[in-house]
């Protein structure tokens, strides 16, 4: 779904609590990835507009024929896309704002090819300022939003997918306190096209747990109010997890290698090093 959808919806009116009845039933043994797509092809469709709140994830798991587990993790990959927003004791909406998932920025670096260096350089300009603007500009809500996303990484360290889409949902969260809505787009659609590369090395992560403590260690100087503090936290973070994914890409180079004949690893065209400190 590309940004000018959005703007075609933003001013839709009548925000309001959805039926279930819009849901398609999938039946068991279907993918979270199809669940993913059912909701974006409703939003695609104009049934789903921004402000909308979703059904519980109950009464979704009862309505598709589906365990709650896959609801659950469906609305939480939308919102580490920035699709959807979880609000303490409310429920889950759809996002006011444009979604991260921007095709445009993912057709470009397929196109012109973007290392995965140039996202993480992208990241660390956006990232930090952010950072430090959320120091500043953080509510109660921001704040438990960037707690709960702390908590369930240490909660996913023997998940690495799982522990991925709360790492975005962190990110996205100090984004969104950082109060600069414009910021904060570019900074989503960056970390989106990033996250297509990073699925596909995530299982070789060996770091998670150092990479949530940088996550706790970041919120905490954002709790206190420190902005130079949460700035430099944010770049060394960063930059440790520029590197952790370079050796976790170079391990799933090797091991492909491996089972072609080959032993030799590279990582944007260049011999892959090892790193040992945290992810993303």
């Amino acid at each position: 779904m590309t940004i000018n959808i959005w703007l075609a919806m933003r001013n839709a009116p009548n925000a309001k609590s959805v039926s279930t009845k819009m849901f398609k039933r999938l039946g068991e043994g279907v993918t979270t990835d199809q669940v993913v797509k059912q909701i974006r092809e409703l939003i695609e469709s104009g049934e789903l507009r921004p402000g909308d709140r979703l059904p519980s994830e109950r009464n979704l798991a009862d309505r598709l024929g589906i365990s709650r587990p896959s609801v659950r993790t469906g609305l939480r990959i939308l919102s580490a896309m920035g699709v959807l927003q979880s609000r303490h004791g409310s429920g889950t909406f759809m996002s006011s704002g444009p979604p991260a998932e921007s095709q445009l920025l993912r057709l470009l670096a397929a196109l012109h090819g973007f290392s995965a260096d140039a996202m993480f350089e992208a990241r660390r300009i956006l990232e930090v300022s952010l950072a430090g603007l959320a120091a500043e500009r953080a509510t109660d809500e921001h704040l438990a939003m960037m707690a709960e996303a702390v908590a369930d990484t240490y909660a996913s360290l023997d998940d690495p997918k799982s522990y991925l889409v709360y790492d975005m949902q962190f990110h996205r969260a100090v984004a969104l306190a950082s109060g600069n809505p414009i910021v904060a787009t570019l900074m989503d659609m960056v970390t989106a096209a990033l996250y297509e590369m990073k699925v596909q090395t995530i299982e070789h992560a060996t770091h998670l747990e150092e990479s949530a403590a940088m996550h706790r260690k970041i919120y905490q100087a954002i709790r206190a109010g420190k902005a130079d503090a949460a700035r430099a936290a944010m770049t060394t973070h960063l930059e440790l997890a520029q590197r952790d994914f370079a050796s976790e890409e170079a391990e799933k180079d090797g091991r492909n290698a491996g089972k072609n004949g080959g032993s030799r690893r590279w990582v944007n065209g260049r011999k892959g090093k090892r790193s040992s400190k945290g992810d993303s």
